[in-house]
């Protein structure tokens, strides 16, 4: 089945876009922390190895293949099929200023919103952290789900250490062809157990930001789901995330990173603010879960 999925991304026209030289993110400090991190960590974390005392007091995440700078802001296109066909679909991904204890750990609160076709579908706190040996983990995350512009539910809530959630591994330090899978998190209460493989490293692809190379491939999956739909994500050094695709998804979804900035400190605080009326909102909806968490501040 992984050999499938990799000639199949292999296949795939890397969904080309038009390249240009205009990104505002140099990634050629992420390719030489890249070689850095490759030289000095061989061990392959897994969510077994998760241990709260293995991260710092204070939130940080500089792993070269997924930095998580505050008022950094991603703005990735593309189509999926939500019920309705492939329609135009857009993801804005931005790093707050705010921290947030979970399970222990003290988390950066990601912001991230899905827009179909012009509407707001979805809108999450995502709360990710980085260990002492620079593996990044995710530990929960608030969906909050609309229909024709209303609220409809936050029933897929999950916080690391509430009702046997466990946090996961989003990216280990050296990602290389050929290690173990493993989970991105773990909630048995909403059949949570993605997970992911390095499938591929050193590819160059093209999106509206720029071309990249030295491009990493890993292979997303949940195993609860019927069939073998597989989500396929690509991390340029230095950048992050900057390609989405699929093989056998019904969903299809296929994204292009076409703006990566640094928010202006107006923007930076009005992203902070509508985070924490999210995180309102979360209290009240989410009392016997999300309300035993302690609130994200500075």
């Amino acid at each position: 089945m992984r050999k499938q999925v990799v000639a199949a991304a292999a296949a795939l026209p890397l969904l080309l876009g038009a390249c240009s030289s205009g990104g505002t993110v140099d990634d050629a400090h992420g390719r030489q922390a890249v070689s850095s991190a490759t030289a000095e960590v061989t061990k392959d974390v897994t969510e077994k190895d998760f241990d709260r005392g293995d991260f710092p007091a204070s939130a940080k995440v500089d792993n070269p293949w997924y930095p998580l700078v505050p008022g950094t802001q991603y703005i990735l296109e593309g189509r999926a099929n939500r019920g309705e066909g492939r329609l135009p679909h857009r993801v804005v991904f931005t790093v707050t200023d705010l921290t947030k204890v979970i399970d222990g750990v003290r988390t950066i609160v990601i912001w991230d919103r899905d827009i179909n076709e012009g509407q707001l579908e979805e809108a999450e706190l995502a709360f990710q952290a980085q260990d002492d040996d620079g593996n990044v983990w995710l530990l929960g995350e608030y969906p909050e789900e609309y229909e024709d512009g209303r609220f409809k539910t936050a029933e897929s809530t999950w916080i690391a250490g509430l009702e046997g959630a466990k946090p996961g591994v989003l990216m280990r330090t050296n990602p290389r062809v050929g290690t173990s899978s493993y989970l991105q998190g773990f909630a048995p209460e909403i059949e949570f157990q993605d997970r992911a493989k390095v499938s591929r490293t050193g590819i160059e692809t093209c999106v509206p930001v720029k071309c990249y190379d030295h491009v990493l491939l890993i292979d997303e999956w949940n195993p609860l789901e019927p069939g073998d739909a597989h989500q396929l994500k690509y991390y340029a050094p230095g950048v992050g995330n900057v390609r989405v695709g699929a093989v056998a998804d019904p969903e299809a979804e296929a994204l292009v990173l076409v703006k990566v900035s640094r928010l202006t400190p107006p923007a930076l605080a009005e992203a902070h603010a509508e985070a924490l009326k999210l995180e309102k909102h979360a209290y009240t909806v989410s009392r016997n879960l999300y309300g035993q968490t302690l609130p994200a501040n500075y």
